[in-house]
């Protein structure tokens, strides 16, 4: 993979975007990501958490197409009892 020059989280696009050391520009939209892989709000609130406070390991993960093992991993449901 090529270098990240840049990386930032845009709020009027809801998308983080990437500027690479040869000038290509991507932009992940984070909406359509989770509405795509997150299954709970305890997943899409670990998504957000990422997109606010880092969004180059998000814009990574989402990348190397791993977010649904990533978020498996991480969140879990407990019950209230």
């Amino acid at each position: 993979m090529r270098k990240i020059v840049s990386c930032e989280f845009n709020m009027d696009t809801a998308c983080v975007e990437l500027r690479l050391e040869d000038g290509t520009l991507f932009s992940i939209d984070c909406t359509a990501v989770e509405n795509e892989v997150a299954n709970s709000m305890y997943q899409r609130s670990e998504l957000d958490w990422l997109i606010y406070n880092d969004p180059l390991a998000y814009a990574e993960l989402i990348l190397n197409g791993a977010p649904e093992l990533y978020l498996k991993a991480v969140t879990q449901k407990t019950p209230l009892d």
